[in-house]
C-alpha cells in the first residue's frame, strides 16, 4: 500500500489517501484515510483536484430513498483531475490525462448511444442504486480494517482518489481550467443540455425558469445562446433572483 503523499510509483498498486465517507443517513460526512484499489479492466483512476456538491448528493445522503441507502459510501459526481492510472483496454486516456467524471456514461456501442435522439445507454446510464463496479460487483474503495465502501453515481468523487469506469470519464484539453470544468460534469451539462437537446429553444421564445441554481442559471445561459428574446426567472429565495438577473 502506498500512502498518497508518497513520491514512488503507484501504478497497479494500492493507494492510502483521505476521503469524506458517509456512515449512515444525516450523519457528518467523516473524513479518514481508505484504501483504493488499482483500476480493473476498462477502469480508470483519477487524483481528483476539484470536485463540488450537488443536490443529488444531499438527497442521497439524508437518504430519501430507502432503497438507494448503501453505507458506508462515499458520495460526489461532478469533479476534475488528473488520471493515474488506467487499467486494461483503456485506450483513450493515458496517465496524466486532465479529465471531468461524468455519472452517465456511454459505451458508443448499444442502440441508445447509437441514437441521435438520446445517450442513456444500456450498460453505463445513471443508476441512483449502483453502489459497486460493472466489472465484478465489488467495490474499489476499502476502510484501512478491509471493510468494503460503496460507489455513487459511477463518480464517488469526494475522495483525493477515485475508481471509475472509463466511459464515465471524460478527456479534456489540458488548458483548460479544472476549477471551472467541474460545471460540465452535471449542472452546465443537465441545464445547457436541456435546452439544445431536450427543449429546442428558438430564437424570438418567450423562456421561463423555474429555480435559479446552477442548472437553472445553465438554462438561462442555454436559452440566450439560442436567441430567445424574453427570459424569466423564477425562485422563492430573492438571492438567487438576482443572480439569475445578472447572468441574464
Amino acid at each position: 500500500m502506498i500512502k498518497m503523499d508518497a513520491k514512488e510509483e503507484t501504478t497497479g498498486k494500492e493507494i492510502i489517501c483521505t476521503a469524506a465517507v458517509a456512515w449512515g443517513p444525516w450523519e457528518p460526512l467523516s473524513i479518514e484515510q481508505i484504501r483504493v484499489q488499482p483500476p480493473h479492466k476498462l477502469e480508470v483512476r483519477i487524483k481528483i483536484l476539484f470536485t463540488s456538491i450537488c443536490h443529488t448528493d444531499l438527497s442521497a445522503w439524508q437518504g430519501q430513498n430507502e432503497s438507494q441507502r448503501a453505507y458506508p459510501r462515499i458520495f460526489g459526481h461532478e469533479a476534475s483531475g488528473i488520471v493515474e492510472s488506467v487499467g486494461e483496454g483503456v485506450e483513450d486516456m493515458v496517465k496524466g490525462d486532465h479529465v471531468i467524471a461524468i455519472f452517465n456514461g456511454e459505451c458508443g456501442e448499444c442502440t441508445y448511444c447509437k441514437s441521435k435522439t438520446t445517450n442513456l445507454c444500456t450498460k453505463f446510464r445513471v443508476d441512483p442504486l449502483k453502489s459497486v463496479m460493472r466489472n465484478d460487483g465489488k467495490t474499489r474503495f476499502l476502510t484501512l480494517d478491509g471493510k468494503s465502501i460503496y460507489h455513487f453515481l459511477n463518480a464517488s468523487t469526494f475522495s483525493e482518489y477515485t475508481v471509475m469506469d472509463s466511459a464515465c470519464v471524460v478527456k479534456i484539453n489540458p488548458k483548460a481550467p479544472l476549477n471551472k470544468m467541474i460545471l460540465l460534469s452535471c449542472c452546465l451539462s443537465t441545464g445547457f443540455g436541456s435546452v439544445m437537446n431536450v427543449a429546442n429553444i428558438q430564437q424570438g421564445s418567450t423562456v421561463a425558469v423555474f429555480g435559479l441554481g446552477a442548472v437553472g442559471l445553465a438554462v438561462i445561459l442555454g436559452a440566450k445562446a439560442r436567441g430567445a428574446s424574453k427570459i424569466i426567472g423564477i425562485d422563492i429565495n430573492s438571492d438567487k433572483c438576482i443572480k439569475g438577473t445578472t447572468n441574464n
